[in-house]
This record gives structure tokens, C-alpha cells and sequence, in this order.
């Protein structure tokens, strides 16, 4: 039986250090968009991202994180449809408002490719 290829909504240049999804190799970043390594995720240390792609948000809710109050959507792979991390939808205390807008992705669900070395 033949299983139809992948396609993802959007290809990164081969020609830039990207990030990509672990289980599909989705593409879902640049490390041109890649803020900050000093995160936690649900899961263990993550990477805050200015934008991602390939990526669906699920609903905004509220949850108390490390740094305090945040409305955050779980992002998924839209590709294999894990979860990857989340959104930061609306920072509560004004010390975290640059996160709105940004994404959180755990390092376990990432893989690095095309020229880290």
C-alpha cells in the first residue's frame, strides 16, 4: 500500500539553520526567530520563538506558569499533530508582556537541521 507523501503549508530555506519537528520533520522555525533557550516547558527546558510555522493553535486558556498568570492556546504540529508547546496569547503582569504574541516550543519535540556545525 502506498502512503501518500507529506506536504507542510511552508518550507524554510535549506539554505538557514532551522528547527523541525522531531516525529514528522515538519519545519518549524528559523534560528533567526529563535529569542531565548532559558524556558520551561511542561516537559522540560524549551525555546521561546518570535514565529513558527506548521504549527495549529488550539483555544486560549489561563494558566499559572513559573513567571505568573498567562492566557496561553497549546500549539500542535499541523503535520502529525503533537503538541508541541504553546502561544502566549496575553501576559497578566507587565514584566512578561513581551511574551505576548511569542511561542514556546520544548526542545523534546525539536530537531536541529541544515548547518549547525
Amino acid at each position: 500500500r502506498h502512503l501518500p507523501s507529506r506536504t507542510f503549508r511552508s518550507y524554510l530555506p535549506r539554505s538557514h539553520r532551522t528547527y523541525s519537528c522531531v516525529h514528522c520533520r515538519a519545519h518549524l522555525a528559523r534560528h533567526e526567530e529563535l529569542i531565548s533557550k532559558s524556558f520551561q516547558g511542561s516537559h522540560g527546558r524549551a525555546y521561546l520563538f518570535n514565529s513558527v510555522v506548521n504549527v495549529d493553535c488550539g483555544p486560549a486558556e489561563q494558566r499559572l506558569l513559573l513567571t505568573g498568570l498567562h492566557s496561553v492556546a497549546d500549539i500542535f504540529c499541523q503535520s502529525c499533530k503533537t503538541t508541541l508547546g504553546w502561544k502566549y496569547e496575553q501576559a497578566f503582569e507587565s514584566s512578561q508582556k513581551y511574551k505576548e504574541g511569542k511561542f514556546i516550543i520544548e526542545m523534546s519535540h525539536m530537531v536541529k537541521e541544515n548547518g549547525w556545525d
